[in-house]
């Protein structure tokens, strides 16, 4: 017979009712793709405060998110592909580049994204490097124009050369502009622009790679890539990083979606599987959730 401290840990095993649930969950929706389901999902639109920024990195994708998609891999039959159910509002760009890498070796390649809702910024890198993405009529992906500490690189040059312009043609300007240049720290347009060049290099090689490796004619392919990457990545077409880019959007860009209104059964399971998860991030003290089909699961509690 089990002693107290037995059934102690049986019960933190099992868990709570929302983990009995979206386990279940998770799992049917493997069995109706037949293949390795990951959901990773941050709690930022139910616990962030805007006042407590210092706080975002631990709901961004960050490199602690290496650890969690380590444990959820280990074990499962690689061979069988992955779809990575996907809620985020992005992150940093090198644990973003990180993770995508360290997947696609696991998978060789055979990835899909799956966005029931939200996956902005470092989140749409990671579904632009994947073969396919599902998508319903109400998800959204997002610019992935960089930003550094909270400020667009985009918008950082372009203030710093308008600087540069009206002091050129009104020398007079000159104190009115020098003290919002001197907010910038030192070498911060030299990063901007670096920044940039990274984000945009990172997104076509994965596209090139990836989503259209298959496109024999390399004048398409390419005409394809830069189109996506000057909608993405081009603040004066998205006007803000938070705009919302709908499934029709990306399917007139050319991206590979498929809409999950097309197949009845796997909306309902990605649905279901979705608001259990949001439910969970409501109700419990998690703040992100990284989590396969056999129950492995790494989960972030707020303390």
């Amino acid at each position: 017979m089990p002693d107290w401290i037995d059934l102690t840990q049986e019960i933190k095993k099992v868990g709570s009712t929302y983990d009995i649930l979206r386990r279940r969950y998770i799992e049917q929706l493997s069995k109706i793709t037949n293949r390795n389901i990951i959901i990773y999902y941050s709690g930022w639109l139910q616990k962030f405060d805007p006042r407590l920024y210092y706080l975002s990195h631990h709901f961004n994708i960050n490199d602690n998110d290496k650890n969690a998609f380590m444990t959820t891999v280990h074990e499962l039959d690689r061979n069988k592909g992955l779809d990575l159910v996907l809620h985020t509002p992005g992150g940093d760009i090198a644990a973003t580049e990180s993770i995508i890498q360290y997947l696609r070796q696991m998978f060789q390649g055979n990835i899909r994204v799956i966005v029931p809702q939200i996956a902005m910024s470092g989140g749409t890198m990671i579904a632009l490097a994947c073969k396919s993405i599902v998508m319903g009529k109400q998800s959204s992906l997002g610019p992935i124009d960089p930003q550094i500490n909270g400020v667009s690189a985009v918008g950082a040059i372009e203030e710093f050369l308008k600087a540069f312009d009206e002091i050129k043609k009104d020398p007079s300007k000159i104190p009115l502009w020098q003290s919002r240049i001197a907010q910038f720290p030192p070498a911060f347009i030299g990063d901007c622009y670096k920044a940039i060049e990274w984000a945009t290099q990172m997104v076509g090689n994965f596209l090139n790679t990836g989503m259209f490796q298959t496109i024999s004619s390399k004048q398409e392919k390419m005409q394809l890539i830069n189109n996506i990457i000057n909608e993405f990545a081009n603040p004066t077409l998205t006007k803000s990083h938070s705009r919302h880019i709908p499934a029709n959007r990306c399917q007139e860009l050319g991206l590979k979606i498929e809409m999950m209104e097309d197949d009845q059964e796997l909306q309902e399971a990605i649905l279901t599987l979705h608001h259990i998860t949001m439910l969970t991030l409501t109700d419990t003290p998690a703040f992100k959730i990284v989590e396969n089909q056999n129950g492995k699961t790494y989960i972030q509690n707020l303390r």
